[in-house]
């Protein structure tokens, strides 16, 4: 498996603080709409001073992000939006720059070799604080098509309904 610890899934989680000690910042709920998700994946961030101030005002977006394996083994979160910090000076960053993702060889082999062999693609979940550090929750997902999604909300609506009813039973 790709990680050590449990990740809570994306559907659990709530702005602000977490049971295991995590803080939610940004998370990419259309990724769930429009991907299978499969393996999940945690990843350090390499940062600017002020897109970690950014970051901690609770700004930024998922929503056309993606992660890249290049040629050297390294991995990349691609056009995430960080917004410049409001109170920077001239030396803000780039909102939509490359950013290096911090993992170890072998999941990032792993994760290259996932895409490769499925066709699918990293996609990036959410990003949140642990212990004073701003972490990034990937997973590889496999695309849905119409017809999924429509069996996606019926699943979701029957779910609902029969919620509904245990409720009123009680």
């Amino acid at each position: 498996m790709a990680r050590t610890r449990p990740l809570r899934s994306s559907a659990m989680a709530a702005k602000g603080s977490g049971g295991d000690g995590t803080k939610l910042i940004v998370s990419n709920r259309r990724a769930r709409h429009d991907y299978f998700l499969d393996d999940r994946y945690e990843a350090g961030l390499v940062l600017q001073g002020t897109e970690v101030k950014s970051l901690r005002g609770g700004k930024g977006s998922l929503a056309e992000a993606w992660v890249k394996v290049d040629d050297n083994g390294e991995a990349w979160l691609m056009q995430a939006h960080i917004p410049e910090y409001e109170y920077g000076n001239i030396n803000n960053h780039n909102p939509v720059r490359p950013r290096k993702l911090l993992l170890h060889r072998r999941e990032i082999e792993e994760a290259s070799r996932a895409v490769s062999a499925k066709g699918a693609t990293l996609v990036p979940t959410r990003i949140y604080l642990r212990g004073g550090r701003i972490k990034l929750e990937f997973a590889l997902g496999k695309g849905k098509n119409v017809a999924d999604k429509r069996q996606t909300a019926k699943e979701r609506d029957a779910k609902r309904e029969i919620d509904r009813a245990l409720k009123q039973r009680r």
